[in-house]
């Protein structure tokens, strides 16, 4: 083990605990959401002087105005509030706690590893719908909604991840996902890329995800297995495999699991239709096609 323990000084760490706990206790007791979110964001951000003169009625620049009121997340939009078969009830409070996730990722104070980490442990057990003991989410990370994503017990979750639970998402015990991976619960239909089909997608416990991996929407990633770097998921990954490659394919077990594991010669089977989620749109949701293309294919 390379690691070793960090200690704060003591009146950084009373100052860092008391703030976590604090926002912790707001998120828990009912007090509306947004106004939760734009607090933080403006006592973080060093913004509050200026809100208050807009609230005053001072004159403020236009790009000032935008600024001051995008604290607020009920005044932004993000992409997924564009996805008509969304649950609209419990997107209303995960888009403002995803908003305060991201908008905290932008601010300088984001970079001390130490509070970052425990803030935005905090804002996973509001945002998931299960989050577990001791994990650990770095930088850059961004979800679809959040809270269709159940996360087990010491994860972690390094730089600029992409977490996809358009669908549903269940990452088990210890699992290690490593910077830049994407991980997918919702695919395109190949003619007609406005057609979602939702899949429920499993990282089990123990797995290792690489640098740069690609899991797609509906495939499970077996117990202890590994994905090597930039390797593309397009089957299910035995439990106890190495997989690499683009596509990724079983190339060897780990060593000692020999007996327990599935043959490599039987590994690279496609599961996905058998973990997919289906659903209805409201009768009253206006959808549009935002492209608008001719899709009758020439006979």
């Amino acid at each position: 083990m390379t690691k070793r323990y960090v200690s704060l000084p003591a009146e950084a760490e009373r100052g860092m605990t008391e703030f976590v706990s604090e926002v912790d206790r707001r998120l828990s007791s009912g007090e509306d959401t947004c106004s939760v979110v734009e607090d933080v964001l403006l006592d973080l951000s060093g913004d509050r002087d200026a809100y208050e003169r807009l609230e005053a009625g001072e004159d403020v620049s236009p790009a000032e105005r935008v600024r001051l009121r995008s604290y607020d997340p009920c005044n932004t939009t993000l992409e997924s509030e564009y996805y008509a078969e969304k649950d609209e009830e419990a997107f209303k409070r995960s888009k403002h706690l995803q908003w305060l996730w991201r908008q905290f990722d932008s601010l300088p104070i984001a970079d001390n590893v130490e509070f970052a980490l425990r803030f935005r442990r905090m804002l996973a057990d509001h945002l998931f719908a299960e989050c577990g003991d001791d994990c650990r989410f770095f930088k850059g990370i961004t979800f679809t909604y959040g809270h269709n994503i159940s996360v087990g017990d010491n994860v972690v979750v390094h730089d600029d991840v992409h977490l996809d639970d358009r669908g549903r998402l269940t990452i088990g015990d210890r699992v290690s996902i490593s910077d830049g991976a994407n991980v997918y619960s919702h695919d395109h239909d190949v003619v007609d890329q406005t057609e979602v089909r939702n899949y429920h997608t499993i990282v089990e416990d123990d797995v290792r995800l690489t640098n740069d991996t690609i899991v797609r929407a509906g495939c499970k990633v077996g117990e202890n297995a590994i994905v090597g770097a930039r390797g593309v998921v397009q089957n299910d990954v035995p439990a106890h495999h190495i997989a690499v490659g683009m596509p990724a394919e079983s190339v060897k077990i780990k060593p000692g699991w020999e007996s327990v594991a599935t043959p490599l010669e039987k590994a690279g089977v496609n599961r996905q239709e058998r973990r997919r989620i289906e659903y209805d749109l409201p009768e009253n949701v206006e959808t549009f096609d935002e492209f608008g293309r001719d899709l009758e294919s020439p006979r």
